[in-house]
């Protein structure tokens, strides 16, 4: 089945600059951001005491922080968690390490402002188990990145291998960007989510680049500008279908899978849009902006002896 009923011939490496250009401001931004507003790490990764509560009407959210805060709880967090009349409150691990008390306090300071509220669970992560999680998490990131290197190393010549991984490296940093920007709770179903549009990504550029190094062959006499217009035209209907297969999926997730699931899905869903961008706009464009030629992708002929021993 095929998205378009012709080839499009869409001049990519035209727009190159100008997707540059969108991509700098993407990774600076995203950068700035982070490091500005930092990630707003889950009780997955901080350790803590998460208490889901249920109110009889809507829940006031700000009318919940204070009635936390004249409680003495200053650093607890307060967010909606599924329907409008639930709240997630996260709170530091008691000294005293009785978290059964520390639900009883949270639920009195709560029924101060609403008698109606209703403690529906608590989940403990202990702050060891946190640390661990982020040095797992920071080393599946970097394990990931070296697996990408060994591969395209292999697969690709070094100027296909270095884009390949620029545009991998571009798309995680768009996703903590924007998980900076709105401060949605970066937990470990949203490491997953990262470490699968990584790979989403590189298989995209994958199959671009082996469509790119077919057509170096068949098209003998066209430029390198050429080569990588037809190489993406040729894939877009491809790119385009899979993208929006991906997309239905997880729409759906964000849609019917609960307030778990809605942080990985929308990572997901950001991931889809910045995998196939930097697939079509980033990664061929550094291929071309690197000077590839069709000789870069010829097998390097060994001496022969008896050729040279010829006068």
């Amino acid at each position: 089945m095929e998205f378009f009923k012709r080839t499009p011939s869409i001049d990519f490496m035209r727009m190159r600059y100008v997707t540059y250009g969108i991509s700098v401001i993407i990774m600076v931004g995203s950068i700035a951001l982070i490091a500005i507003r930092g990630l707003n790490f889950g009780v997955d990764f901080t350790g803590g005491v998460i208490i889901e509560v249920n109110y009889p009407a809507a829940a006031d959210i700000d009318g919940a922080r204070n009635a936390l805060e004249q409680a003495g709880f200053e650093e607890a967090q307060v967010q909606s968690f599924g329907s409008s009349r639930d709240l997630a409150v996260r709170v530091p691990p008691p000294r005293s390490g009785d978290i059964n008390e520390l639900s009883v306090q949270v639920g009195e300071a709560l029924r101060a402002a609403d008698p109606g509220v209703e403690v529906r669970r608590t989940e403990v992560v202990g702050p060891q188990v946190g640390r661990d999680l982020t040095e797992q998490g920071g080393l599946a990131l970097l394990f990931t990145f070296i697996g990408i290197l060994i591969y395209v190393a292999f697969r690709f010549e070094k100027k296909m291998a270095s884009s390949t991984v620029l545009a991998a490296i571009h798309d995680p940093v768009a996703i903590l960007g924007f998980f900076a920007l709105t401060q949605l709770p970066f937990d470990l179903s949203v490491l997953a989510a990262v470490l699968a549009v990584i790979g989403y990504s590189i298989n995209d550029t994958v199959v671009v680049f082996d469509r790119v190094r077919e057509l170096f062959l068949l098209m003998r006499k066209a430029s390198p500008y050429e080569v990588l217009n037809a190489a993406l035209n040729q894939t877009l209907s491809r790119t385009v279908m899979t993208s929006f297969s991906v997309l239905f999926v997880v729409v759906s997730l964000y849609a019917f899978g609960g307030e778990t699931l809605k942080s990985f899905s929308i990572a997901i869903i950001i991931g889809v849009f910045v995998g196939t961008y930097s697939s079509v706009f980033v990664s061929a464009s550094l291929v071309l902006d690197m000077k590839m030629k069709a000789q870069d992708l010829m097998p390097i002929k060994k001496n022969d002896p008896e050729l040279d021993a010829l006068p």
